[in-house]
């Protein structure tokens, strides 16, 4: 507060030295009187709804890049040998057709009826017999990855205890339609019921099926298994593609041989043992493994 100062009067020497002169009165009732320079500006009417526009903007900024920083960190995936491994979370094998993008033992089941081939060609597998060739597909956008699904089946039917081991017949897979003879395909339970209902087969969103030229392998199988199967999850997938590629082969379904013995791999395993045990090979000890066939199945 700027305040005049006090007016001393001139000295007068015959009276002694000046009067001070009194102090300026404060009136603690009422505010220093403030000088038009010291006057707060007021901000307009369109200033106040300038900063207000844009506290909101960056508020909004904020909260968006807050949102995206939270989606990207859920859909980060740890590594998997950092996943916790437990009894229905396993940490998955090589080979098993995982998407890394989704946790083990998860899937998603909504239908695109889209699928994508793999890309490449395998080495010709088996030593004698005419050439069959196939290609591998795997529904889009149901978190599996069709060169890792591919893979595996590579490895299943190249083994010496699957179908090549009869020296009558050699695979190949290949990425062209046109050059193969037949297309696995690893499909979601709706779009595997829709493409088998096609060719008159009932599968209740279950089970896989085969048709003329297509083997359809229900994703839900693929990931789950069936209840009482007895064995491991990878044992269950080879058998189901030994099962349905020996129907391409021209294979009918067999029984169980006894209480205790090896399960056919033509036997329907996923509907039940019977009493068998799982086994996931047409070739046993170097011999082909049989058991009676089942009529009008």
């Amino acid at each position: 507060m700027t305040s005049s100062s006090p007016y001393d009067p001139p000295a007068e020497p015959d009276h002694g030295p000046a009067r001070p002169a009194d102090p300026p009165r404060l009136d603690f009732d009422r505010p220093p009187a403030v000088t038009a320079h010291q006057r707060p500006v007021r901000p307009t009417g369109r200033r106040v709804r300038g900063r207000r526009r844009r506290t909101v903007l960056l508020l909004v900024a904020l909260l968006a890049v807050a949102g995206t920083v939270a989606g990207l960190t859920e859909l980060t995936p740890r590594p998997a040998d950092q996943r916790p491994a437990t009894a229905g979370n396993p940490r998955p094998a090589s080979g098993l057709g995982a998407d890394p993008r989704v946790e083990p033992g998860r899937y998603r089941t909504q239908a695109s009826g889209s699928f994508a081939a793999a890309d490449g060609r395998s080495p010709v597998r088996g030593y004698d017999g005419p050439l069959r060739r196939y290609r591998v597909a795997v529904e889009q956008g149901v978190g599996q990855d069709v060169d890792a699904f591919a893979a595996t089946v590579d490895e299943v039917l190249g083994d010496r205890r699957s179908w090549i081991a009869s020296d009558e017949l050699r695979l190949q897979r290949v990425t062209e339609e046109a050059a193969a003879d037949f297309t696995i395909y690893l499909a979601t339970p709706a779009t595997s019921e829709r493409m088998c209902a096609e060719g008159g087969l009932t599968t209740e969103r279950y089970t896989s099926c085969r048709l003329p030229g297509q083997v359809i392998i229900n994703l839900a199988r693929w990931m789950e298994s069936v209840p009482d199967y007895g064995a491991p999850l990878e044992i269950y997938r080879t058998y189901v593609i030994n099962h349905e590629v020996g129907h391409e082969l021209g294979e009918e379904h067999q029984a169980c041989p006894g209480p205790g013995e090896p399960a056919p791999v033509m036997q329907q395993q996923t509907y039940g043992l019977d009493g068998c045990v799982a086994n996931a090979w047409p070739y046993v000890d170097g011999s082909r493994y049989s058991g009676e066939p089942v009529d009008g199945v």
